[in-house]
């Protein structure tokens, strides 16, 4: 039997999964997948960022955010909404809102889980529908997981 990287990653994951799970405020967290275009796929997402540095580690843990815009007076009900999946808010404010909405504002919902195309794909859908029923827009999504590769 082979003990290449796969089944290191495996291994670790198992690890990974009995231990703590990922800190969402730690310091040396970066982005390593991003995706702010509509129309692209979460699969395409994540085959790039496994491909650059700091590069998207499918078998860790990872911090999905979810980038909304909405009118100020339904960032309480999003965050109530999301809070029922897990997510909190991980920020608020007024930068990157469309021009949509004059009294929007910008928030980010994010939560710890493993990331792979298809759930990335269910999130990124459930939020746009999130951001519409409350009058907003769904801006794209990032995942952030530790620098350090041995996470």
């Amino acid at each position: 039997m082979s003990t290449g990287k796969g089944l290191r990653g495996w291994l670790r994951s198992l690890a990974g999964r009995r231990g703590e799970p990922l800190d969402a405020d730690r310091a040396d967290l970066v982005v390593v997948v991003s995706s702010f275009e509509d129309a692209e796929a979460c699969s395409t997402a994540l085959e790039r960022a496994a491909e650059v540095a700091p590069s998207w580690r499918s078998e860790d843990e990872a911090v999905l955010r979810h980038h909304l815009a909405l009118p100020a007076d339904a960032v309480e009900r999003a965050a109530e909404l999301a809070g029922q999946d897990g997510y909190v808010v991980a920020g608020t404010g007024d930068r990157n809102v469309p021009p949509m909405a004059v009294d929007g504002a910008s928030v980010i919902l994010q939560r710890v889980q493993i990331l792979d195309a298809l759930h990335c794909a269910q999130e990124k859908s459930r939020m746009a529908s999130l951001a519409q029923r409350l009058g907003g827009t769904a801006l794209g999504w990032d995942a952030l997981q530790p620098q350090d590769s041995a996470g």
